[in-house]
């Protein structure tokens, strides 16, 4: 290091560069995170394998479904997912369609994966004449303790649909569509089928053109973006082998957010690395040597933003949901890996490509760093600091206004058929179902029970609004193994259409008490996933729990929905605290002070407020959604909080720098005029980002991508460039209390 260097250095106020400087891990590790992220860039596409998608597996053993389940499994070698095969003529089924349904019962029996010996007959339909009739196919969830994935259930009810299909090919005008819990969590699975590439794909081109506009280089964008492929292909990797070993749960809404989220830190963090590096480089000749320097300036904010949103995810850890508690570690393993290639693989290849990587506008050193006085960010810093009273106040009254629309922001949940933003081929075969038979068969309630009380459940329970009082809505569970063993003595053809109203099985077809326990099955009169059939659970609950010596337990799909939607409510409430205060202790750390983190999460949680507010106005009259999910409000706070205090952490991490030779206010002033242009390149690249969620076809993931996005700039233009510097401004070095610079000169 020459002596030269370090004399233009200290002349210029800047840090020295350290002697010992550990260049060669830095390198090391580069290489490494190279060779690595490009080997687990084949695995993206493999996460699909380990994805868990289904209500029962988000869900902890300590919730009365998954008790109820786990009983019931006892009482069956498989365990299967409702579902239907609907077929209907709007003019009237004739006497060739139902031969048709009746091959394409037989052939669907055939399909690997279904769960055979409990197909059920054909029924028709109520109305004259006939126009509708279902096919009750339940998919193999869970066979001999060994869990079917997703893919292989999508693979399943496909061929299910395609052999139906293909039986009643020769029947023109007759319709063919899935239907039911099985065909609905497969056309959830399928959402995400190709479309993980063309998120991803989509993300890249809004963010390259964004860098082609911000760096105005044709070069310089490769450099993030790779860096950015990078960091999600050593993501996956790492995130594959912990969810094939069921470390984690990887659901494909997780993969979904991984990708943006690591895209948008990835660039974000690489904006702010270029942008020190491009000031070095008018400060020192040696390209190397500005590296160091500017990764050694920025390296404090960057991991401090990268610790500040690992742990706000890790705080998903307390959540009952396993989503969401596999949320956390998936997003936080996609922010460790992102951090660790762009501040090495990135300076490394930078440094070593040269100053031609900015060509047209190369850096030259001509000592002109000081950009604090003049441009664009330079006059906004002026004309907040100087109006800081009325910038401040007018700033919160903005964020006040767009806060009045929480009320309309509903989060009660919604059904699965509301979901989806487009209309996939089992919703409108659920739609149909709906309109011509009983909407609760297929789904029941799963009650476990102590045998002695057994009759007991089943009077108590016939009394319950909202269950089915139709002869056989209220069952012993049917023994599938005795049911197929009848079913072979049946001729060919197999079992004939079912007629008049469907009765119990007799005794010698019902399970058999297992330690004293026994299993009912209670049909509810609503569909299983809507609102009237999880309060029908919850007072089904409620009377079952009252009957004594009866120790009864309530599952089923309706049940495990609303154990989903209650466990959700309770993480946002213990959750969102718990990433406050994890915010406030590294904001603490990190500025050394306690005015100032108190300032700066009150400014995020304001502008939180607000992104709803906004959202809950937008989706009622912009994109007439149905509502929200009962997850929505804790993952778009995890996300806009954790991220959206990033653009504060590099903010106040230039100011407290400025800070210590010019004073607070000064520094208030610097700080905003030469972070504010890189800042909100950062704010504009990350909304874009998540706003590519809403390519996704999911109403969950369109809603957050929203909010996110809205969030991400409300926060980055007004609370970043005009709330808290005005503020922080018109408090002065109180800010800083109780370290040293609260007592410095002003």
């Amino acid at each position: 290091m020459s002596e030269q260097i370090e004399t233009d250095q200290a002349a210029s106020g800047k840090h020295r560069i350290p002697r010992r400087w550990p260049v060669f891990a830095i390198i090391a590790v580069a290489i490494a995170s190279f060779l690595a992220g490009g080997f687990g860039g084949s695995y993206q596409g493999k996460l699909a394998e380990v994805q868990k998608n289904d209500n029962a597996s988000f869900l902890p053993g300590s919730a009365e479904s998954t008790k109820a389940g786990d009983e019931a499994a006892t009482f069956l070698n498989v365990e299967s997912i409702p579902g239907f095969v609907v077929f209907q003529r709007t003019s009237g089924l004739t006497d060739e369609d139902r031969a048709a349904i009746g091959a394409a019962q037989r052939a669907v029996a055939e399909v690997p994966g279904v769960d055979k010996p409990a197909l059920a007959a054909p029924q028709y339909s109520d109305d004259s004449p006939q126009t509708t009739a279902n096919l009750f196919v339940p998919l193999v969830a869970k066979e001999n303790g060994v869990v079917i994935n997703g893919a292989e259930l999508s693979v399943a009810e496909k061929a299910v649909v395609a052999a139906a299909e293909q039986a009643v090919a020769d029947r023109e005008g007759l319709t063919v569509h899935p239907a039911g819990p099985g065909g609905l969590l497969v056309a959830f699975i399928d959402s995400f089928e190709g479309l993980d590439g063309a998120l991803l794909g989509a993300a890249l081109l809004v963010v390259i053109l964004i860098l082609l506009f911000v760096y105005r280089s044709p070069v310089l964008w490769i450099f993030p973006i790779l860096g950015a492929i990078l960091a999600l292909g050593l993501a996956s990797l790492v995130i594959y082998y912990l969810a094939k070993h069921e470390v984690l749960t990887l659901n494909g809404q997780s993969q979904g957010i991984l990708s943006v989220l690591v895209l948008g830190a990835g660039t974000d963090y690489a904006l702010l690395l270029i942008s020190r590096y491009r000031e070095e480089l008018h400060e020192y000749e040696n390209r190397f040597d500005a590296m160091i320097v500017a990764w050694k300036e920025s390296a404090g904010a960057i991991f401090a933003s990268a610790a500040t949103v690992t742990a706000g995810l890790l705080c998903l850890l307390f959540s009952e949901l396993n989503s969401n508690k596999g949320l956390g570690p998936v997003a936080a393993i996609g922010i460790v890996c992102t951090v660790v290639v762009m501040m090495t693989f990135l300076p490394v290849s930078l440094a070593a490509a040269g100053r031609w990587v900015f060509w047209p506008r190369k850096p030259k050193t001509d000592h002109q760093v000081d950009i604090s006085t003049h441009g664009m960010w330079g006059r906004v810093s002026e004309a907040v600091v100087t109006r800081r009273r009325p910038a401040w106040i007018g700033a919160t009254v903005v964020l006040i206004i767009g806060i009045f629309g929480i009320g309309m922001l509903d989060t009660s949940g919604l059904t699965v058929e509301e979901s989806f933003t487009n209309e996939p081929a089992a919703v409108v075969g659920q739609q149909i179902y709906d309109a011509k038979f009983d909407k609760g068969v297929g789904a029941p309630a799963v009650i476990v029970a102590n045998a002695a009380a057994a009759d007991q459940v089943i009077r108590t329970a016939g009394t319950v609004e909202g269950v089915s009082t139709k002869p056989g809505a209220i069952c012993y569970q049917v023994d599938v193994v005795k049911l197929a063993e009848l079913a072979k003595q049946l001729p060919a053809g197999g079992p004939p259409a079912a007629s008049g109203e469907p009765q119990c099985p007799p005794a010698n077809l019902q399970v058999q008490p297992i330690n004293g326990r026994t299993v009912i099955n209670a049909t509810l009169t609503d569909s299983y996933d809507s609102p009237e059939a999880l309060q029908t659970i919850e007072r089904l609950r409620s009377a079952l729990h009252e009957v004594p010596d009866a120790d009864a337990l309530v599952g089923g799909s309706s049940a495990a929905s609303l154990d989903v939607q209650d466990a959700a409510i309770h993480d946002r409430n213990l959750i969102i605290p718990i990433v406050l205060v994890v915010i406030f202790i590294v904001l603490a750390v990190l500025l050394r002070a306690l005015v100032a983190p108190i300032l700066l999460i009150l400014s995020v949680v304001i502008s939180f407020a607000a992104a709803l507010g906004v959202s809950g106005f937008a989706f009622s009259h912009i994109f007439d959604f149905a509502g929200a999910d009962q997850s929505f409000p804790l993952f778009a706070f995890v996300f806009l909080v954790a991220l959206g205090i990033d653009y504060n952490i590099f903010l106040m991490t230039r100011v407290r720098e400025e800070t210590a030779v010019h004073g607070t206010r000064e520094g208030i002033r610097r700080g905003l005029s030469v972070t504010g242009g890189v800042i909100t390149s950062a704010g504009i690249v990350l909304a874009a980002t998540f706003a590519v969620l809403g390519v996704m076809p999911l109403v969950f993931l369109a809603e957050l991508g929203f909010a996110v996005a809205f969030g991400v700039l409300l926060d980055t233009i007004i609370v970043r460039s005009i709330l808290v510097p005005a503020l922080a401004h018109d408090i002065g070095k109180f800010i800083w209390w109780p370290s040293k610079l609260a007592s410095a000169k002003d």
